[in-house]
């Protein structure tokens, strides 16, 4: 464990949090801030647990309880019951996650995306698997909005992001998207980024625009540049241990916890992407927004087919059961 990395509060925290755990405490790690999507997701679910059952759910957000790879850590050694972290970060740890990094992969039309990952069987019946071999119960999945690049200089093609220091997740498939749209991707835990944009030791960095924008990464960037490459997807998970050991009555509550929690944050994220942007360029107005044209995308999309290739290389034993399976969901969700 990278106790090292958690501050006197949040070890507090751990310590108080275990003495209540017979109390019927459950504890909850996420990335983001409790008015970010996944905040608002694991507030929901709160709600619904706390309503439904005796249980208390305990959040922790970002920065409460270390960094991405610390709550991934205390979730499988069942200190958190639950944590919510993108593939982005687990893709190390379970390679077929990393092809939700295929550029161009997700659909852009919000209808279709939330189809996928309502009734996709590779979320639903093939990933769980790989999430046990981790010690993990896959809950659900959710995207969280549309990503977008903010960079320094002006991004209107691949040769504008040529020997650009980007900052990626410390995700391999990530690392070689960037690479074939011609930046130096660079591996950055995210409580490093902002010191890093500000010190020029990167130069860009991509996230969903509510992000970018609470967490101010437009004061250190002057391009936001929406190429349509991607949609930001996060996981819900339980300790396995954990999970498996509680009643039938328990794990109802949790399913119908996190069920309904969906259906809240999807509709929360509804123009939440658009409002974003312009507080944006309210707080910011020399920030320049780009919606890429389809004929500037077309060289970015060119890069997909090897980036996949790549995947199929790298993304574990079931690297191509998945893909195939989420293309023919994603065909499904487009009526296809």
């Amino acid at each position: 464990m990278h106790y090292k990395a958690l501050t006197a509060v949040s070890l507090t925290a751990l310590i108080l949090g275990a003495g209540a755990a017979a109390a019927d405490t459950w504890r909850y790690a996420f990335e983001e801030a409790m008015e970010e999507v996944q905040g608002k997701y694991a507030q929901k679910f709160k709600e619904e647990v706390e309503a439904n059952s005796d249980h208390e759910v305990q959040l922790f957000p970002f920065g409460t309880l270390g960094e991405s790879a610390d709550i991934m850590e205390q979730a499988q050694s069942g200190i958190l019951q639950f944590v919510d972290q993108s593939p982005g970060f687990t893709g190390a740890l379970i390679p077929e996650a990393q092809v939700f990094f295929v550029p161009y992969l997700l659909p852009a039309d919000q209808d279709q995306l939330v189809s996928f990952f309502r009734n996709s069987k590779a979320i639903h019946e093939l990933f769980p698997p790989l999430y046990a071999e981790q010690g993990l119960e896959l809950l659900t999945m959710f995207p969280e909005g549309e990503v977008m690049m903010t960079t320094t200089e002006a991004v209107a093609s691949p040769e504008d992001l040529n020997e650009v220091k980007f900052r990626v997740m410390t995700n391999p498939l990530l690392v070689e998207s960037y690479k074939a749209f011609g930046a130096t991707p660079t591996p950055l835990p995210w409580g490093e980024v902002y010191g890093a944009l500000q010190t020029g030791i990167i130069q860009g960095q991509e996230n969903p625009a509510f992000f970018i924008e609470s967490t101010k990464m437009y004061e250190v960037t002057d391009h936001l540049t929406r190429a349509g490459h991607n949609n930001f997807t996060t996981a819900v998970m339980a300790n396995k241990e954990f999970f498996d050991g509680l009643s039938d009555e328990d794990k109802t509550v949790i399913q119908n916890a996190t069920a309904a929690a969906f259906d809240y944050i999807i509709e929360y994220q509804t123009g939440l992407t658009e409002e974003s942007v312009e507080k944006i360029q309210a707080a910011k107005p020399e920030m320049t927004v780009t919606t890429l044209t389809e004929e500037q995308r077309a060289p970015f999309k060119a890069t997909a087919e090897a980036v996949e290739a790549k995947f199929l290389e790298i993304g574990g034993s079931q690297a191509q059961a998945i893909l195939d399976q989420m293309k023919a969901d994603l065909a499904a969700a487009a009526g296809g």
